[in-house]
């Protein structure tokens, strides 16, 4: 018995017409089975718009249309369509073909070669070095379509190189378009891009124009990535709407007071743990334990800082327009903070890369610039807790500081609300997971509603609480069930 024809039903979504197979095609698209989405080429998803069936498909596609191309000019670097749906490929002639939602622009050109990547089962990517030395080819755009990208987001491309990965991707793709360009008819882009390169190392002068990329030159290079969580950041905080909450712990006692539990929670955040009466004697009694002198002057001297009226009454909207001015705000209000601990390097901004878990925060060179950055955003934020959030989250991504970066945000953070007559906000330990879970909500993720909405509801859990007597708010943050676990508890509001 002869074997039976594979069913056009068990193929891929995509079928390439060929002379042995027209026939059958043909009745299977009569039939209603397949239907045509681009010259000889066929899908079995006849209920589907075609664009979708090539956008999900794309590569699929091209390598069908055009076996052995390669991935080229900024389309190697993009790795996606343009916004006019166009894709640049190399070719041996040059075509533009229109399917529905894509155009696939064909350059004359050499194939693969050293570094060149196979891509799926028919298609090429063009290494860094061959894609960087064509888009740096003068080119005409033509119906709207630029084959090159800008020359500052080229120059950026290779700033964050740089940035994320040091000088060697750098001096290694140098090296590899040396031998590629005489191939590709590319020396005078050759020579561009080792100037490039020669501008961002310091072993030659002149001007750029990608942003980041003239920032390093200025001498404040910024991580790049950040912004757009900053972007983020301030978009959400200029929509939220804003719940008046005037600080009722004015001065004196109940200014203490206040003081007292924002600097125990903030250190039991970070792992520093201490009963409540002991924490009370070391801050109320200067009764310092033996065994734990330097946690216990953790609290004291976060507490000094934060019970500082004069201090925490200061906004960094004094040094909105003064980067040296902010800069000398968050050195000295750790220094502060961390006096008794001289291996934390208080009031030092990091020399080495630090990270949490998998977040990896701001490079040391990075600091400066990228803080710089976020002051300019911070302009466009006008109340006292937009300022806040935005300062503290700022303070946080950076983690400008070897040690203590979760606390010195948070006074920072504090200092705005302060400054502005307005509650300050208290993170207390069975809230932790919470706090937490919102920083890395933006820092991973880019998903910016989740801190705000955390800040007001620890805000409002503050403002509900009477701190003119240590004990009564004591028993009330005890009926808030404030000091237990996250796993052991969730806060509850008083009335």
């Amino acid at each position: 018995m002869r074997p039976r024809k594979k069913s056009l039903q068990q193929l891929p979504e995509l079928v390439l017409s060929t002379r042995e197979t027209s026939y059958r095609i043909s009745r299977e698209v009569s039939a209603g089975r397949l239907k045509k989405i681009a010259p000889r080429l066929y899908t079995t998803r006849v209920n589907e718009p075609p664009e979708k069936v090539i956008r999900r498909n794309l590569w699929d596609v091209v390598g069908l249309l055009f076996p052995g191309a390669v991935i080229s000019q900024r389309t190697a670097l993009e790795l996606k369509p343009m916004p006019d749906g166009s894709v640049f490929i190399t070719g041996r002639y040059n075509r533009t073909l229109k399917l529905p939602g894509v155009t696939v622009r064909t350059v004359t050109g050499p194939g693969p070669m050293e570094g060149d990547i196979p891509f799926g089962e028919k298609l090429w990517i063009a290494s860094p070095a061959r894609a960087y030395l064509e888009n740096l080819k003068p080119t005409r755009r033509r119906n709207g379509a630029a084959r090159a990208l800008p020359k500052a987001e080229i120059e950026d491309r290779l700033e964050r190189m740089l940035r994320v990965s040091g000088e060697k991707p750098l001096n290694n793709l140098r090296d590899h378009a040396k031998r590629v360009a005489p191939a590709l008819d590319l020396t005078r882009e050759l020579a561009k891009l080792q100037d490039l390169i020669g501008k961002l190392l310091g072993t030659r002068t002149g001007s750029l124009a990608g942003p980041a990329a003239r920032a390093r030159l200025a001498g404040l290079p910024y991580d790049a990535d950040r912004l757009p969580l900053f972007d983020a950041l301030v978009s959400e905080l200029r929509s939220c709407p804003v719940v008046d909450r005037p600080r009722v712990a004015v001065e004196g006692r109940a200014f203490d007071n206040e003081a007292f539990f924002d600097a125990y929670f903030s250190n039991y955040i970070e792992g520093t743990e201490f009963e409540v009466d002991e924490a009370v004697g070391i801050v109320f009694e200067n009764r310092i334990p033996e065994q734990r002198p330097k946690d216990a002057h953790d609290i004291l001297s976060t507490y000094r800082l934060l019970s500082d009226l004069q201090e925490m009454s200061h906004s960094a909207t004094k040094e909105v327009d003064d980067l040296e001015g902010f800069l000398e705000l968050l050195r000295r209000r750790h220094h502060t903070m961390l006096a008794d601990r001289p291996e934390a390097g208080p009031g030092t901004f990091k020399t080495k890369p630090n990270r949490a878990g998998s977040t990896v925060f701001v490079a040391p060179e990075l600091v400066r610039g990228t803080l710089h950055k976020g002051l300019e955003r911070f302009r466009a934020l006008e109340t006292p807790i937009a300022r806040a959030a935005f300062m503290m989250f700022l303070v946080s991504e950076v983690h400008p500081f070897a040690d203590g970066n979760g606390r010195i945000a948070r006074v920072i953070m504090n200092a705005e609300l302060i400054a502005g007559g307005q509650q300050r906000i208290i993170i207390p330990t069975v809230y932790r997971d919470d706090y937490l879970g919102a920083l890395r909500a933006l820092s991973r993720t880019g998903r910016s509603q989740v801190l705000p909405e955390m800040l007001d509801q620890a805000q409002a859990f503050a403002s509900r609480i009477d701190f003119s007597d240590l004990a009564g708010a004591r028993r009330a943050l005890e009926e808030a069930q404030a000091f237990r676990e996250p796993s052991e508890g969730q806060l509850r509001i008083p009335e």
